[in-house]
């Protein structure tokens, strides 16, 4: 009686697969569309379009989306995401923005001490200068020339010709980060512990030489964490969750055997 049981238990296994086996071309042209799929796409056309789509420009957001569907099964059918490394790493970034937002927990106050006590460097506000510059362009003599002009200028004679600089003349608290950006490297260190209302130059630029004015300096500083809160929790969260992805990373490397052409010269 049990072996006769077990045959007829191994026979609708096989019929159950033999079924699966039949009707899996039928499950892989079935297309469900949730209606939270479908919203989600109305509320996007709402926020682009600003007001309400009509009945049919709800069918076509729909049918694109369906026919969207379609071609990406018909693609998937003809193995084109296999070597695709735009693909591979569009569904990396998937991944790895759903593990990373596994970490839904604020940091706690300890936590952002911490961090920010470890990380103070990244936090300091770097000093401002507020000045006034001649320009002569690299074009047009700019050495000789603005030598000769910071001598007027001891001489307390300011006729001399400089040159239009293409972001102005006069500059309103900029820190030493953005008059780098716009003179070029290291332009700022000529500016530090020079001392206020007094000419000093001539100094080059990735453009020409300028002799500066310095009108007003705000010293760099450490901010207490009041002062910038929200960044740090930012960014610590931010690398809870780089370090949520390495644990992730780490954990499966090991099912995973890489094999590389030993032989391959680059």
């Amino acid at each position: 009686m049990k072996y006769k049981l077990s045959i007829f238990f191994i026979i609708g296994i096989l019929i159950y697969l033999i079924d699966i086996s039949l009707n899996s071309d039928e499950n892989i042209k079935d297309i469900y569309i949730s209606d939270q799929e479908i919203t989600s796409l109305i509320n996007a056309w709402k926020s682009q379009v600003g007001r309400n789509p009509n009945d049919d420009e709800i069918s076509r957001i729909i049918t694109n989306l369906v026919e969207e569907e379609i071609l990406y099964r018909e693609a998937l059918l003809l193995g084109l995401d296999k070597e695709d490394r735009i693909i591979k790493r569009r569904l990396g970034q998937k991944i790895s923005f759903l593990k990373q937002e596994t970490l839904t927990e604020n940091p706690s106050n300890e936590e952002l001490i911490e961090y920010f006590e470890l990380n103070k460097d990244n936090y300091y506000i770097n000093p401002t200068y507020s000045f006034t510059h001649y320009f002569f362009s690299a074009e047009n003599n700019s050495e000789t020339r603005a030598n000769n002009a910071y001598q007027d200028i001891k001489n307390n004679n300011f006729e001399f010709q400089s040159d239009p600089f293409f972001l102005g003349k006069n500059f309103i608290e900029k820190s030493v980060n953005e008059i780098d950006r716009n003179f070029g490297i290291n332009f700022s260190s000529n500016l530090n512990d020079q001392g206020i209302n007094k000419w000093i130059g001539p100094y080059k630029s990735a453009y020409g030489h300028h002799i500066v004015l310095i009108r007003n300096t705000n010293p760099g500083y450490y901010p207490p964490l009041t002062e910038v809160l929200d960044k740090v929790e930012l960014n610590l969260l931010t690398a809870k969750k780089e370090e949520s992805l390495k644990r992730f990373l780490d954990e499966v490397k090991s099912e995973y055997k890489v094999i590389i052409n030993p032989n391959l010269k680059f």
